[in-house]
């Protein structure tokens, strides 16, 4: 089965792990990932705070080299470009005159027919009826699964999950053999692309998300959006601190 993909910049960089574990993943479960063609930035997520017409325009683009290349359905990993692209073409389905002068910006036609999903529904959809027989190890850890703030949010929008108390993550891991906590931070910010520019928010916010997970006797935390990976990883000297 063939599915459009969209890494996003995060999974070309920071988090190469996250692609090769989704790629291997897929692999064993006979899904083979098509790339956008030419794809770019989606302009999260500081372009939604400069410019609104950038801010579609970016995404949008996407959207229509989608279309282009065929695919029904789009899986973007990132929860941060999820969002934006899902959020983007909600906004051009609703506005027919925002959406063509958009249009008229990337040069692209685009009938907003290519629907994007998340990491969690391709696992729902398509891994999970092959886990029996592709288990050999189960996970049997106790783990703190982290859904981040934009996953789930705006939930009028993306439709996914319960905004305050999510449990598909949570659903998957057990089918995997694992334990997973009630925890109180489940969608609480990690601080998102303030990782660079403000490395003292992130390290406030992701410590707390971390010291409630620990706290509840966590061994893992397990995480969909390679940003939120990032900052609760890479940033742990911060957090330490």
């Amino acid at each position: 089965m063939k599915i459009g993909f969209y890494p996003g910049c995060s999974l070309e960089g920071s988090s190469r792990e996250y692609t090769e574990s989704l790629e291997a993943v897929c692999k064993a479960c006979d899904i083979e990932l098509e790339p956008v063609p030419d794809w770019n930035c989606c302009g999260a997520t500081a372009a939604h705070n400069l410019d609104h017409d950038l801010a579609l325009a970016l995404p949008a683009r996407i959207l229509a080299l989608a279309e282009r290349a065929g695919f029904e359905e789009l899986l973007v990993p990132c929860a941060a470009c999820y969002s934006r692209l899902t959020v983007t073409r909600h906004e051009l389905l609703e506005d027919e005159a925002l959406r063509e002068k958009i249009v008229a910006i990337i040069d692209l036609p685009l009938t907003g027919r290519t629907k994007v999903i998340n990491v969690i529904q391709l696992l729902e959809r398509h891994v999970v009826p092959m886990l029996p027989e592709k288990v050999k190890t189960p996970f049997a850890h106790k783990v703190a699964c982290y859904y981040g703030c934009m996953m789930v949010r705006p939930h009028k929008i993306l439709g996914f999950d319960r905004p305050e108390d999510p449990e598909s993550m949570d659903e998957l891991m057990k089918k995997i053999g694992a334990n997973p906590l009630d925890w109180a931070f489940k969608v609480e910010c990690c601080g998102a692309g303030f990782s660079v520019s403000r490395t003292d928010l992130v390290a406030k916010l992701s410590g707390r998300i971390l010291d409630d997970a620990v706290t509840r006797g966590a061994e893992a935390l397990v995480v969909a959006c390679p940003m939120c990976q990032s900052n609760l990883d890479t940033r742990r000297k911060a957090i330490d601190k």
